[in-house]
């Protein structure tokens, strides 16, 4: 029962959640904007943080991440905090799982765990459960984390095991077998993206780019002039929009531009993610314009924002035309505003302010490609 539970750590109701995060003190990373963002992760999974232990340390603990007498700490603390679920802000290898397990008798969840259980809530679209199932099995396939009770439930080749064969090597081949299976299907699912993409017309392509939660969907709404049930899916919380939405927007007299959505980005982005979503992001590649887009009232936009070049760079999309777009701007006093780069343009999604120079510069940088 507990090996299922924490296969499942975040989906039946709130849970009374302890952060646990492991500080290293490097100053080109400070924890603190990084674990009030794994924080509000936290929430957005549906868990009722109650309270956080953080370990300064020059290195992470081989055995326990955490060491083995801050880990009986810990054990004591969730406890009296009455805890049912750890969330650990470090990735966990398999032998500091093991380890930490054996001392706090809780479902353990790092963060990659997190973030993939927040896609598989939001996936929407078959392709986004694809994918986000893909990446699922590609994290327990290199961790073996539950992966006999969750596999269990998957069907489709489960079960041809072979005479002599051990439990961890029955369960490696489902896996494999499983994502052989996926993959398959986002093939199919990518060509047939290649054949809508050639059928498009002539209308220029512009995708939206940037970190979870800076409006992307909201601004695509308001260029787009999609009403009430009809616009991109919008919710203030981390990774509201999986699935890539495209719509037709206006951006001058003679002009429009097909729009696109797309995921969120995060800092250090687990590469599961990014592999399992590349047909996703192959949009992005078929460009001819990205707006990288950052909330203007966020203090940590400088972070955030180098966090998505940094993912561009690894996608080869960094040589890629592209606008600087803050938004948000309508939360920001004079002061706050004068420090915002020269030259990035300043919208608000919400009031509208902005928005026409947006659309005139995007025109101009169009047709001067």
């Amino acid at each position: 029962m507990n090996e299922d539970r924490r296969l499942y750590p975040t989906t039946a109701g709130p849970q009374r959640a302890l952060v646990v995060a492991v500080d290293l003190q490097d100053p080109q990373r400070p924890l603190a904007p990084e674990l009030a963002e794994f924080i509000a992760l936290a929430k957005a999974a549906g868990a009722n943080v109650v309270g956080e232990v953080v370990q300064k340390l020059a290195h992470v603990d081989a055995a326990t991440l955490v060491g083995s007498g801050k880990a009986r700490e810990i054990a004591e603390r969730a406890e009296e905090l009455k805890a049912d679920v750890l969330l650990v802000y470090n990735d966990l290898r398999p032998r500091q799982r093991t380890n930490l397990e054996k001392v706090i008798p809780l479902p353990i969840v790092d963060r990659t765990m997190l973030i993939l259980d927040i896609f598989a809530a939001h996936a929407r679209s078959r392709e986004g459960q694809l994918q986000v199932e893909l990446a699922q099995l590609r994290y327990r396939q290199s961790n073996l984390i539950g992966a006999g009770a969750a596999l269990s439930r998957l069907g489709g080749g489960v079960g041809t095991r072979g005479p002599g064969e051990t439990k961890l090597e029955t369960d490696r081949r489902r896996i494999a077998q499983r994502v052989s299976l996926l993959q398959r299907q986002l093939e199919d699912v990518r060509k047939q993206r290649e054949t809508r993409r050639a059928g498009r017309g002539r209308d220029p392509f512009v995708a939206l780019v940037g970190y979870t939660n800076v409006g992307k969907s909201s601004l695509l709404n308001r260029l787009a002039g999609s009403g009430q049930g009809e616009g991109a899916f919008v919710a203030d919380q981390p990774f509201a929009t999986l699935d890539p939405t495209l719509r037709r927007a206006y951006v001058a007299a003679d002009l429009n531009v097909r729009l696109a959505d797309t995921v969120g980005f995060i800092t250090a982005l687990p590469q599961e993610l990014v592999n399992a979503f590349r047909a996703t992001l192959e949009e992005l590649d078929a460009a001819d314009l990205l707006l990288h887009v950052s909330d203007a009232s966020n203090p940590d936009w400088p972070r955030q924002k180098a966090s998505v070049e940094t993912i561009l760079r690894e996608l080869k999309l960094d040589e890629k035309p592209s606008l600087a777009v803050f938004n948000k701007v309508d939360r920001l006093d004079p002061a706050a505003r004068a420090t915002l780069p020269a030259g990035a343009i300043e919208v608000s999604a919400s009031s509208g302010e902005g928005i026409d120079v947006l659309r005139a510069t995007i025109a101009e940088r169009l047709r001067a490609s």
